[in-house]
Protein backbone atom coordinates (compact mmCIF):
# COMPACT_ATOMS: atom_id res chain seq x y z
CA UNK A 1 0.00 0.00 0.00
CA UNK A 2 1.46 3.33 -0.54
CA UNK A 3 2.31 5.62 2.46
CA UNK A 4 -0.47 7.09 3.32
CA UNK A 5 1.66 10.18 5.01
CA UNK A 6 2.61 11.42 1.22
CA UNK A 7 -1.21 12.02 0.38
CA UNK A 8 -2.83 15.50 1.44
CA UNK A 9 -4.50 14.91 4.74
CA UNK A 10 -6.09 17.57 5.59
CA UNK A 11 -5.47 18.07 9.61
CA UNK A 12 -6.11 21.43 11.62
CA UNK A 13 -4.65 20.47 14.85
CA UNK A 14 -0.98 18.75 15.30
CA UNK A 15 -1.65 15.16 17.53
CA UNK A 16 0.10 17.69 20.01
CA UNK A 17 -3.04 19.97 20.15
CA UNK A 18 -1.36 23.01 17.67
CA UNK A 19 -3.51 24.75 15.75
CA UNK A 20 -1.43 24.05 12.49
CA UNK A 21 -3.62 23.92 9.12
CA UNK A 22 -1.82 21.17 6.84
CA UNK A 23 -1.47 22.68 2.80
CA UNK A 24 -5.07 21.03 1.93
CA UNK A 25 -6.93 22.63 4.72
CA UNK A 26 -6.81 25.82 2.87
CA UNK A 27 -10.42 25.52 0.88
CA UNK A 28 -11.76 24.07 4.03
CA UNK A 29 -10.62 26.74 6.13
CA UNK A 30 -14.02 29.59 5.90
CA UNK A 31 -15.54 26.65 8.05
CA UNK A 32 -13.19 26.12 10.85
CA UNK A 33 -12.87 29.84 10.92
CA UNK A 34 -16.78 30.16 11.69
CA UNK A 35 -16.83 28.01 14.28
CA UNK A 36 -16.50 29.79 18.11
CA UNK A 37 -15.45 29.18 21.20
CA UNK A 38 -18.77 27.34 22.48
CA UNK A 39 -18.48 24.94 19.80
CA UNK A 40 -15.10 24.49 20.14
CA UNK A 41 -16.17 23.19 23.83
CA UNK A 42 -18.99 21.16 22.54
CA UNK A 43 -16.94 19.23 20.50
CA UNK A 44 -14.86 18.48 23.30
CA UNK A 45 -18.03 18.04 25.92
CA UNK A 46 -19.55 15.45 23.33
CA UNK A 47 -16.44 13.63 22.84
CA UNK A 48 -15.88 13.14 26.35
CA UNK A 49 -19.34 11.68 27.10
CA UNK A 50 -19.50 9.92 24.18
CA UNK A 51 -16.65 8.23 25.70
CA UNK A 52 -17.53 8.07 28.68
CA UNK A 53 -21.24 6.23 27.43
CA UNK A 54 -18.85 3.46 25.62
CA UNK A 55 -16.85 2.44 28.35
CA UNK A 56 -19.94 2.15 30.28
CA UNK A 57 -21.66 0.35 27.86
CA UNK A 58 -18.61 -2.46 27.50
CA UNK A 59 -18.86 -2.91 31.29
CA UNK A 60 -22.56 -3.85 30.67
CA UNK A 61 -21.87 -5.90 28.26
CA UNK A 62 -18.92 -8.03 30.26
CA UNK A 63 -21.59 -7.86 32.96
CA UNK A 64 -24.05 -9.92 31.26
CA UNK A 65 -26.25 -6.84 30.47
CA UNK A 66 -25.89 -6.46 26.86
CA UNK A 67 -25.70 -9.69 24.21
CA UNK A 68 -22.75 -7.60 22.27
CA UNK A 69 -21.30 -3.86 22.22
CA UNK A 70 -19.20 -2.53 19.58
CA UNK A 71 -16.94 0.01 20.93
CA UNK A 72 -16.78 3.37 19.78
CA UNK A 73 -13.09 4.23 21.92
CA UNK A 74 -10.98 6.10 19.16
CA UNK A 75 -13.36 7.38 16.43
CA UNK A 76 -15.15 10.51 18.64
CA UNK A 77 -13.49 12.71 16.50
CA UNK A 78 -14.23 12.13 12.73
CA UNK A 79 -18.09 11.01 14.51
CA UNK A 80 -18.20 14.44 16.57
CA UNK A 81 -16.92 16.47 13.90
CA UNK A 82 -18.85 15.07 10.82
CA UNK A 83 -22.14 14.97 12.74
CA UNK A 84 -21.71 18.99 13.65
CA UNK A 85 -21.32 19.77 10.31
CA UNK A 86 -24.66 18.33 9.27
CA UNK A 87 -28.11 19.84 9.03
CA UNK A 88 -31.51 19.57 10.57
CA UNK A 89 -32.81 18.80 7.70
CA UNK A 90 -30.26 16.09 6.32
CA UNK A 91 -30.53 12.37 6.58
CA UNK A 92 -27.80 10.05 8.25
CA UNK A 93 -27.29 6.52 7.79
CA UNK A 94 -24.91 5.08 9.75
CA UNK A 95 -23.37 1.40 10.16
CA UNK A 96 -23.28 0.00 13.85
CA UNK A 97 -20.49 2.31 15.68
CA UNK A 98 -21.99 5.53 15.04
CA UNK A 99 -23.10 5.96 18.74
CA UNK A 100 -21.47 9.65 18.95
CA UNK A 101 -23.33 11.04 15.81
CA UNK A 102 -26.48 9.33 17.15
CA UNK A 103 -26.51 11.13 20.58
CA UNK A 104 -25.71 14.40 18.65
CA UNK A 105 -28.71 13.92 16.11
CA UNK A 106 -31.15 13.20 19.24
CA UNK A 107 -30.95 9.82 19.60
CA UNK A 108 -31.16 8.78 23.56
CA UNK A 109 -28.32 6.31 23.19
CA UNK A 110 -30.10 3.76 25.51
CA UNK A 111 -32.35 3.19 22.14
CA UNK A 112 -28.70 1.75 20.76
CA UNK A 113 -28.15 -0.34 24.05
CA UNK A 114 -32.10 -1.58 23.44
CA UNK A 115 -30.61 -3.06 20.23
CA UNK A 116 -27.76 -4.70 21.42
CA UNK A 117 -29.15 -6.12 24.38
CA UNK A 118 -31.89 -7.82 22.12
CA UNK A 119 -34.88 -5.77 23.04
CA UNK A 120 -36.30 -4.24 19.59
CA UNK A 121 -36.84 -5.48 16.30
CA UNK A 122 -34.57 -2.76 15.11
CA UNK A 123 -34.49 0.76 16.98
CA UNK A 124 -35.92 4.17 16.59
CA UNK A 125 -38.24 5.09 14.61
CA UNK A 126 -36.26 7.88 12.14
CA UNK A 127 -39.23 9.80 11.18
CA UNK A 128 -39.98 11.31 14.50
CA UNK A 129 -38.53 14.64 14.55
CA UNK A 130 -36.80 14.09 17.72
CA UNK A 131 -34.41 11.64 15.72
CA UNK A 132 -33.02 14.21 13.99
CA UNK A 133 -33.43 11.77 10.16
CA UNK A 134 -30.52 9.41 12.28
CA UNK A 135 -31.82 5.88 10.53
CA UNK A 136 -31.04 2.36 12.23
CA UNK A 137 -28.42 0.38 12.83
CA UNK A 138 -27.31 -1.77 9.31
CA UNK A 139 -25.49 -4.95 10.74
CA UNK A 140 -25.09 -6.07 6.99
CA UNK A 141 -21.56 -4.98 6.43
CA UNK A 142 -22.19 -1.92 3.46
CA UNK A 143 -25.74 -2.39 2.91
CA UNK A 144 -26.32 1.35 4.41
CA UNK A 145 -24.60 2.44 1.39
CA UNK A 146 -27.20 1.59 -0.68
CA UNK A 147 -30.09 2.88 1.90
CA UNK A 148 -28.39 5.94 1.55
CA UNK A 149 -28.03 6.43 -2.39
CA UNK A 150 -31.16 5.21 -3.00
CA UNK A 151 -32.77 7.84 -0.30
CA UNK A 152 -30.31 10.84 -2.12
CA UNK A 153 -31.73 9.79 -5.89
CA UNK A 154 -35.49 10.28 -3.79
CA UNK A 155 -34.56 13.48 -2.17
CA UNK A 156 -33.42 14.49 -6.05
CA UNK A 157 -35.98 13.41 -8.08
CA UNK A 158 -38.80 14.97 -5.28
CA UNK A 159 -36.94 18.62 -5.72
CA UNK A 160 -36.21 18.70 -2.04
CA UNK A 161 -31.96 19.72 -2.97
CA UNK A 162 -30.28 22.54 -4.70
CA UNK A 163 -33.06 24.93 -4.99
CA UNK A 164 -30.88 27.52 -3.59
CA UNK A 165 -32.00 27.98 -0.08
CA UNK A 166 -29.27 26.52 2.36
CA UNK A 167 -31.84 26.25 5.37
CA UNK A 168 -34.04 23.94 3.58
CA UNK A 169 -31.80 21.73 0.88
CA UNK A 170 -31.35 18.46 1.74
CA UNK A 171 -28.24 16.21 1.76
CA UNK A 172 -27.43 12.30 2.61
CA UNK A 173 -24.54 11.32 4.38
CA UNK A 174 -23.83 7.70 5.02
CA UNK A 175 -21.10 5.88 7.23
CA UNK A 176 -18.93 2.95 7.37
CA UNK A 177 -15.80 1.42 8.13
CA UNK A 178 -12.86 0.42 5.75
CA UNK A 179 -13.68 -3.21 5.75
CA UNK A 180 -17.23 -2.42 4.23
CA UNK A 181 -15.26 -0.80 0.72
CA UNK A 182 -14.71 -4.30 0.03
CA UNK A 183 -18.33 -5.16 -0.17
CA UNK A 184 -20.02 -4.70 -3.90
CA UNK A 185 -22.66 -2.89 -1.84
CA UNK A 186 -20.61 0.26 -1.51
CA UNK A 187 -19.48 -0.16 -5.37
CA UNK A 188 -23.16 -0.20 -6.29
CA UNK A 189 -24.09 2.29 -4.48
CA UNK A 190 -21.27 4.61 -5.66
CA UNK A 191 -21.98 3.64 -9.35
CA UNK A 192 -25.78 5.14 -9.03
CA UNK A 193 -24.84 7.89 -6.61
CA UNK A 194 -22.52 9.19 -9.98
CA UNK A 195 -24.55 8.01 -12.30
CA UNK A 196 -27.72 9.93 -10.58
CA UNK A 197 -25.01 12.96 -9.19
CA UNK A 198 -27.20 11.98 -5.86
CA UNK A 199 -26.93 15.26 -2.80
CA UNK A 200 -24.49 13.07 -0.60
CA UNK A 201 -20.89 12.28 1.11
CA UNK A 202 -19.78 8.89 1.52
CA UNK A 203 -17.93 9.23 4.95
CA UNK A 204 -15.44 6.21 4.95
CA UNK A 205 -14.20 5.71 8.67
CA UNK A 206 -11.00 4.42 8.05
CA UNK A 207 -10.18 2.63 11.20
CA UNK A 208 -6.84 0.48 9.93
CA UNK A 209 -8.86 -2.81 10.62
CA UNK A 210 -11.59 -4.84 9.29
CA UNK A 211 -11.94 -7.00 12.33
CA UNK A 212 -8.88 -8.61 12.13
CA UNK A 213 -7.71 -7.84 8.27
CA UNK A 214 -5.67 -4.60 7.44
CA UNK A 215 -6.23 -1.74 5.96
CA UNK A 216 -2.71 -2.38 3.84
CA UNK A 217 -4.81 -6.24 2.43
CA UNK A 218 -7.52 -4.44 1.48
CA UNK A 219 -6.41 -1.62 -0.42
CA UNK A 220 -2.89 -0.97 -2.34
CA UNK A 221 -4.13 2.99 -2.79
CA UNK A 222 -5.55 5.27 -0.06
CA UNK A 223 -9.20 4.73 0.31
CA UNK A 224 -10.55 8.20 -0.27
CA UNK A 225 -9.27 7.11 -4.10
CA UNK A 226 -11.72 4.55 -4.10
CA UNK A 227 -14.37 7.18 -5.60
CA UNK A 228 -12.20 8.70 -8.40
CA UNK A 229 -12.89 5.33 -10.14
CA UNK A 230 -16.87 6.11 -10.01
CA UNK A 231 -16.63 9.86 -10.78
CA UNK A 232 -16.67 10.73 -7.54
CA UNK A 233 -13.87 13.36 -5.53
CA UNK A 234 -12.48 11.84 -2.45
CA UNK A 235 -10.71 13.74 0.07
CA UNK A 236 -8.53 12.37 3.12
CA UNK A 237 -8.70 14.18 6.75
CA UNK A 238 -7.21 13.52 9.78
CA UNK A 239 -9.95 11.98 11.31
CA UNK A 240 -8.46 12.23 15.18
CA UNK A 241 -8.80 15.91 14.25
CA UNK A 242 -12.51 16.87 15.61
CA UNK A 243 -11.91 20.68 13.26
CA UNK A 244 -10.94 18.61 10.06
CA UNK A 245 -13.49 16.61 10.16
CA UNK A 246 -16.27 19.17 10.36
CA UNK A 247 -14.80 21.73 8.22
CA UNK A 248 -14.17 19.10 5.43
CA UNK A 249 -17.36 17.69 6.09
CA UNK A 250 -19.74 20.62 6.30
CA UNK A 251 -17.95 21.69 2.91
CA UNK A 252 -19.16 18.76 0.91
CA UNK A 253 -22.62 18.71 2.52
CA UNK A 254 -22.71 22.43 1.09
CA UNK A 255 -21.42 20.91 -2.23
CA UNK A 256 -23.96 17.98 -2.07
CA UNK A 257 -26.70 20.15 -1.38
CA UNK A 258 -25.77 22.80 -4.56
CA UNK A 259 -25.90 20.29 -7.05
CA UNK A 260 -22.48 19.47 -7.01
CA UNK A 261 -23.12 15.71 -6.35
CA UNK A 262 -21.45 13.24 -4.28
CA UNK A 263 -18.26 13.03 -2.65
CA UNK A 264 -16.41 11.02 -0.60
CA UNK A 265 -14.51 11.29 2.66
CA UNK A 266 -11.93 8.85 4.25
CA UNK A 267 -11.13 9.31 7.80
CA UNK A 268 -7.76 8.60 9.10
CA UNK A 269 -8.47 7.06 12.88
CA UNK A 270 -8.30 3.78 14.70
CA UNK A 271 -10.40 1.47 16.59
CA UNK A 272 -8.87 1.56 20.29
CA UNK A 273 -11.25 -1.41 21.51
CA UNK A 274 -11.92 -4.69 20.24
CA UNK A 275 -14.23 -4.73 16.41
CA UNK A 276 -16.48 -5.97 19.04
CA UNK A 277 -17.37 -7.34 22.30
CA UNK A 278 -16.79 -10.74 20.85
CA UNK A 279 -13.51 -9.93 19.48
CA UNK A 280 -9.99 -9.59 20.73
CA UNK A 281 -7.36 -7.31 18.96
CA UNK A 282 -4.55 -8.45 20.95
CA UNK A 283 -4.43 -11.67 18.30
CA UNK A 284 -4.00 -9.84 15.39
CA UNK A 285 -2.15 -6.48 16.17
CA UNK A 286 0.69 -5.18 17.66
CA UNK A 287 0.98 -3.24 20.91
CA UNK A 288 3.73 -0.48 19.19
CA UNK A 289 0.61 0.33 16.70
CA UNK A 290 -1.70 0.57 19.71
CA UNK A 291 0.39 2.99 21.16
CA UNK A 292 1.21 4.98 18.74
CA UNK A 293 -2.58 5.82 17.84
CA UNK A 294 -3.23 6.18 21.23
CA UNK A 295 -0.73 8.95 21.35
CA UNK A 296 -2.92 10.67 18.07
CA UNK A 297 -6.19 10.17 21.00
CA UNK A 298 -8.63 12.98 19.24
CA UNK A 299 -9.93 13.94 23.19
CA UNK A 300 -6.50 14.48 24.86
CA UNK A 301 -5.69 16.60 21.22
CA UNK A 302 -8.56 18.66 21.85
CA UNK A 303 -7.87 19.13 25.02
CA UNK A 304 -4.34 20.20 25.13
CA UNK A 305 -5.78 23.01 22.47
CA UNK A 306 -8.75 24.47 24.91
CA UNK A 307 -6.00 24.50 27.44
CA UNK A 308 -3.31 26.57 25.24
CA UNK A 309 -6.76 28.79 24.52
CA UNK A 310 -7.28 29.36 27.81
CA UNK A 311 -10.27 26.69 28.80
CA UNK A 312 -10.24 26.63 32.97
CA UNK A 313 -9.83 23.46 34.77
CA UNK A 314 -13.11 24.01 35.87
CA UNK A 315 -14.46 23.71 32.62
CA UNK A 316 -12.68 20.30 32.27
CA UNK A 317 -14.20 19.41 36.02
CA UNK A 318 -17.40 19.92 34.75
CA UNK A 319 -17.13 17.94 32.03
CA UNK A 320 -15.96 14.60 33.23
CA UNK A 321 -18.27 15.11 35.87
CA UNK A 322 -21.22 15.59 33.19
CA UNK A 323 -19.98 12.08 31.49
CA UNK A 324 -19.93 10.46 34.85
CA UNK A 325 -23.37 11.22 35.34
CA UNK A 326 -24.50 10.55 32.36
CA UNK A 327 -23.19 6.83 32.10
CA UNK A 328 -24.29 5.88 35.75
CA UNK A 329 -27.80 7.31 34.48
CA UNK A 330 -27.19 4.80 31.71
CA UNK A 331 -26.64 2.20 33.73
CA UNK A 332 -29.57 2.59 36.16
CA UNK A 333 -32.00 2.66 33.33
CA UNK A 334 -30.21 -0.40 31.08
CA UNK A 335 -30.79 -2.63 34.55
CA UNK A 336 -34.33 -1.03 34.86
CA UNK A 337 -34.90 -1.81 31.20
CA UNK A 338 -37.97 -5.21 30.62
CA UNK A 339 -38.09 -7.85 28.29
CA UNK A 340 -40.99 -6.99 25.35
CA UNK A 341 -43.83 -9.40 24.52
CA UNK A 342 -42.32 -12.23 22.65
CA UNK A 343 -45.12 -11.80 20.64
CA UNK A 344 -44.30 -8.41 19.30
CA UNK A 345 -41.39 -10.68 17.15
CA UNK A 346 -45.01 -11.45 14.69
CA UNK A 347 -46.59 -8.25 14.50
CA UNK A 348 -44.57 -6.50 11.71
CA UNK A 349 -43.50 -9.20 9.23
CA UNK A 350 -46.23 -8.87 6.61
CA UNK A 351 -48.52 -5.25 6.34
CA UNK A 352 -51.38 -7.56 6.64
CA UNK A 353 -52.78 -10.69 8.67
CA UNK A 354 -50.64 -13.77 7.60
CA UNK A 355 -51.45 -17.40 8.43
CA UNK A 356 -48.30 -18.38 8.98
CA UNK A 357 -47.91 -15.70 11.43
CA UNK A 358 -50.62 -16.65 13.28
CA UNK A 359 -50.02 -20.25 13.53
CA UNK A 360 -46.20 -19.36 14.62
CA UNK A 361 -47.78 -16.90 17.29
CA UNK A 362 -50.35 -19.33 18.48
CA UNK A 363 -47.44 -22.64 18.63
CA UNK A 364 -45.36 -19.93 20.64
CA UNK A 365 -48.12 -18.65 23.25
CA UNK A 366 -48.74 -22.56 23.49
CA UNK A 367 -45.17 -23.57 24.15
CA UNK A 368 -44.99 -20.51 26.93
CA UNK A 369 -48.32 -21.85 28.55
CA UNK A 370 -46.75 -25.74 28.65
CA UNK A 371 -44.12 -24.59 31.34
CA UNK A 372 -46.68 -23.02 33.49
CA UNK A 373 -48.61 -25.97 32.94
CA UNK A 374 -46.02 -28.32 34.30
CA UNK A 375 -45.61 -26.08 37.64
CA UNK A 376 -42.40 -25.38 37.11
CA UNK A 377 -43.01 -21.53 36.10
CA UNK A 378 -40.08 -20.12 33.96
CA UNK A 379 -38.53 -16.42 33.24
Amino acid sequence: MADETLDPMVQFLTPEGHYAPSASAEEFLPYFQRLTEADHRKFYRDMVVIRRFDTEATNLQRQGQLALWVPSHGQEGAQVGSAHATKKQDHIFPAYREHAIGMIRGIDVLEIIRVLRGLTHGGWDPTLPEHGNFHIYTLVIGSQALHATGYGMGIKFDGATNTGNPDTDQAVIVYFGDGATSQGDVSEALVFAASYQTPQVFFVQNNHWAISVPVSTQARVPLYKRGEGFGIPGVQVDGNDVFASYAVTAKQLDDARSGKGPSLIEAHTYRIGAHTSSDDPTKYRTDAELDSWIARDPITRMEAFLRNAGAPQSFFDEVHQEAADFASDIRRRTIELENPDPSSMFNHVYSEPHPVMEEQSAWLANYEASFDEQGGGHS
